[in-house]
């Protein structure tokens, strides 16, 4: 999972899935799971 400072570019990518879990926002992809991401 990558940590990243803005999710945006990810969450546009096809199948992404914007999830918030903990007050953490994440990006989860199952069609490709190497674009997860958190941000801060």
């Amino acid at each position: 999972m990558k940590v990243r400072s803005s999710l945006r570019s990810l969450k546009n990518r096809a199948n992404s899935v914007v999830v918030r879990r903990h007050g953490k926002i994440l990006v989860v992809n199952k069609a490709d799971p190497r674009q997860k991401a958190r941000q801060g």
